[in-house]
């Protein structure tokens, strides 16, 4: 609870102190940051047929991982700066994927959305350097469910970082391309693993070819061991997003990683995975979109399991989309999950199946303070 206060006199104190900002005139005729206050809120229930022993529904999940239960997936708080020379972004956050994908991090860090400051590096101001936890370079699928064309997550989605800490440069040479190179913490950590000397690298290519087309293809080079037994990773993430006409769109990704199967070693373990998401706008309120997915990770790099093939399980899911104004969605999925072994918790023994039923509410905002 004195947490929560302190998050809440945080934001109320820049609040104030931004409206006092804008009642001041500019008598030195300097350009003052446009400051935005934003928030986001995911309510949801879901209902997992295999019955799980616990509440949380299965462990490499972390978006919507809780069972016959209203909860919050996310709701965050976010105030930004935006300027011509610099730029900065706090934003503080709670719910279950606060909780599931912060496991790692210690203390008050667990409550860090994103935390980060930026300064242009030209005249052109093209070319920006971003420093603090900012989110990640890889993959398509925001934490911000309503910014997804489905509710849940895919599995390449949930294993992929979510945030990264460290230092990026992005230059964007003209409106079509955007260019990335980051040096961070680790795989989706704000604080460095114990041990671990070594920071790990990336680099990202975006290439907008129009308004109805993107491309992109994000890389990662590091490692999420401690330097006595640490293991090499590569992982390159593909995907591309076609917006066909105004009611169908498509995206189609592919990830593959490489992980040294012990230090020092030339033999390499591989996970991959494929996904195909269709997107139809049925009309002005409703959208619906298909999804089919599948994920391998014989040897345990991302998700361990503890049987013979490891993790080896195709997805299809269909999501129903419900808005009547452009900030607040109502949206419902069924999700069917199918693994070679049997990787999925019941509340007796494993099995290879799984299937879901979830919903949710979700509401997002934004306001411009000095405008």
């Amino acid at each position: 609870m004195r947490t929560v206060n302190s998050i809440i006199f945080f934001f109320t104190f820049i609040f104030f102190d931004v409206k006092e900002i804008k009642a001041q005139r500019d008598t030195t005729n300097i350009l003052l940051p446009q400051i935005e206050l934003s928030g986001f809120a995911d309510v949801f229930y879901l209902y997992d047929f295999n019955q799980p022993k616990t509440d949380y529904r299965q462990t490499f999940l972390y978006n919507h991982n809780r069972h016959n239960e209203f909860n919050i997936n996310l709701g965050y708080i976010k105030i930004s700066a935006q300027h011509q020379k610099y730029r900065s972004n706090i934003a503080l956050h709670t719910g279950t994927f606060a909780i599931d994908n912060y496991a790692n991090e210690p203390g008050l860090l667990k409550n860090i959305f994103e935390a980060n400051v930026g300064i242009s590096m030209n005249n052109k101001n093209n070319l920006w350097l971003d420093a603090g936890v900012f989110v990640a370079h890889t993959g398509f699928e925001s934490a911000i469910s309503m910014d997804n064309w489905t509710l849940t997550r895919s599995i390449l989605a949930e294993n992929l970082p979510y945030y990264l800490s460290g230092a990026k440069f992005t230059y964007s040479p003209n409106k079509k391309v955007e260019l990335v190179a980051l040096v961070c913490n680790g795989w989706q950590r704000i604080q460095k693993i114990k041990g671990n000397s070594l920071p790990s690298f990336g680099t990202q290519i975006k290439i907008f070819l129009n308004e109805k087309i993107t491309l992109n293809w994000s890389t990662f080079i590091g490692t999420d061991d401690p330097d006595t037994i640490r293991r090499m990773r590569y992982f390159n993430n593909f995907y591309g997003q076609f917006q066909f006409t105004e009611k169908f769109g498509l995206i189609t990704g592919f990830d593959i990683g490489f992980q040294q199967s012990f230090k020092n070693s030339s033999v390499y373990d591989l996970w991959y995975g494929p996904i195909i998401i269709g997107q139809v706008n049925l009309n002005r309120n409703w959208k619906t979109a298909i999804r089919a997915q599948y994920y391998q990770d014989e040897t345990g790099i991302i998700i361990p399991t503890a049987t013979m093939n490891g993790f080896k399980t195709f997805g299809l899911s269909v999501n129903l989309d419900y808005s009547t104004i452009k900030n607040v969605v109502c949206r419902i999925e069924g999700l069917w999950l199918n693994s070679k072994d049997n990787v999925f918790e019941t509340k007796s023994i494993p099995t290879n199946n799984n299937f879901v039923l979830g919903t949710s509410i979700a509401i997002k905002f934004s306001e411009k303070i000095n405008n």
